[in-house]
């Protein structure tokens, strides 16, 4: 790959992704694939302004070892050092930096019952510090090209080849062009039109219908918004919270839906994948779930906790654009939730909410953001996916016709 073009996609995720404060700490989680870049961004890091960068790495394998041979108790138990890492964080506020590259496949085999036992352990003692450092930090999450990841997405090249495909897919999707900066500048400008747009017309239901079977209603917050592009924290720096991005989304009342939505690509959840699935939602909640593959581990992540079979996000993404159209499954959420319209359960976000800089972590529960350990996005849009918007007046706007933009 073009080193030229990976600096400025380096340059692309510390100054729009990220954006960090002068004399700022910044915590990246990466895997082992492509420790060059890796090492690009932190050189990136520094030349504007951060104060320290922490790389952790992290590497499939070991995490299937770890979970297959240690105990439940053991996992869920933080060491002393452990819960001092968790309060540095929330004390000093350092900008985080997530590097996708994983295997999809890549933890098939892994006690998943292990698992969802030790995240249900260790979620109460971290919520608190997570709830404390709500819009307080900036975090961004973008891909880097991984060699398992790319034969998973090219399985008849050579690794090589495969790697360089995918590099340039995550590039182009990226929108790295001759000027990253001023690509995103303009679109961060047009999201945030789209999003006048829909806030102006204060919806308070939305109605998804699709012939693959989706027949879906859900209900909005009196208080909500739609959000997109660049987010802002409460001191009022601007960061992109995903590269790439093409969403404009908000967080539905929780509990409140009906109807079944049927998925139009691939989940990958835990490092497995679920195909071919739907999930139907009665009284707020999912009722039932089906699936070709991983059916059990589908039925898992909506009982993790109470708020794990609600939904917290809908996104509006129309099914004509780059992601789309450049004909590939990435097995990776950050970018097929970007080709198509998708809904997310578990964990809503308190800035869809007008006024949430102003309120409470219950109060941000008491107007209707969901609240899990989970967040889990999966992809709905279709080609004939039509969304209708009910306003506060009862009038009825078609939102999304023909799987794009009605307007």
């Amino acid at each position: 790959m073009n080193k030229k073009r990976l600096l400025k996609y380096a340059e692309l995720i510390v100054k729009k992704g990220l954006n960090i404060n002068e004399g700022q700490d910044v915590m990246i989680s990466a895997s082992l694939d492509q420790p060059d870049f890796v090492t690009m961004v932190v050189e990136k890091l520094y030349e504007n302004g951060a104060r320290r960068v922490f790389v952790d790495f992290d590497y499939q394998p070991l995490t299937k070892a770890t979970y297959n041979g240690a105990t439940a108790d053991a996992l869920g138990t933080f060491e002393s050092f452990e819960l001092e890492k968790i309060k540095w964080r929330a004390e000093k506020l350092p900008a985080a930096l997530y590097l996708t590259s994983d295997d999809p496949d890549g933890l098939s085999g892994m006690d998943q019952e292990k698992f969802s036992e030790v995240r249900r352990m260790r979620y109460p003692i971290i919520k608190p510090y997570r709830d404390s450092m709500e819009a307080k930090y900036q975090w961004c999450i973008a891909a880097v090209a991984g060699k398992k990841w790319a034969k998973k997405i090219f399985p008849n090249e050579s690794v090589n080849v495969a790697v360089e495909k995918l590099w340039e897919a995550i590039l182009d999707c990226s929108l790295v062009t001759d000027d990253p900066i001023a690509e995103w500048d303009a679109f961060n400008k047009n999201i945030k039109e789209k999003c006048a747009y829909l806030n102006s017309l204060k919806l308070k239901k939305l109605y998804y219908k699709s012939s693959n079977g989706t027949d879906f209603q859900v209900t909005l917050n009196e208080l909500g918004r739609f959000c997109g592009g660049f987010d802002t924290t409460l001191d009022g720096v601007n960061f992109n919270p995903n590269i790439p991005s093409l969403e404009i989304f908000t967080s539905p009342k929780y509990g409140e839906c009906e109807g079944k939505v049927v998925a139009t690509k691939p989940l990958s959840y835990q490092g497995q994948l679920i195909e071919n699935f739907s999930i139907t939602f009665k009284n707020g909640r999912v009722s039932e779930v089906q699936a070709e593959r991983g059916e059990d581990l589908l039925r898992k992540m909506v009982s993790m906790d109470d708020g794990a079979s609600m939904l917290g996000e809908c996104a509006l993404v129309p099914f004509d654009n780059p992601i789309n159209n450049s004909g590939l499954l990435f097995y990776e959420t950050l970018f097929d939730e970007n080709a198509c319209c998708h809904l997310a359960l578990g964990h809503g976000f308190p800035d869809c909410l007008v006024g949430y800089e102003n309120m409470t972590t219950e109060q941000y529960h008491e107007n209707g953001i969901n609240d899990s350990m989970i967040h889990v996005d999966f992809m709905i849009g279709s080609r004939d996916l039509e969304i209708i918007g009910e306003t506060a007046d009862g009038n009825k706007v078609v939102i999304f016709k023909n799987g794009v933009w009605a307007e």
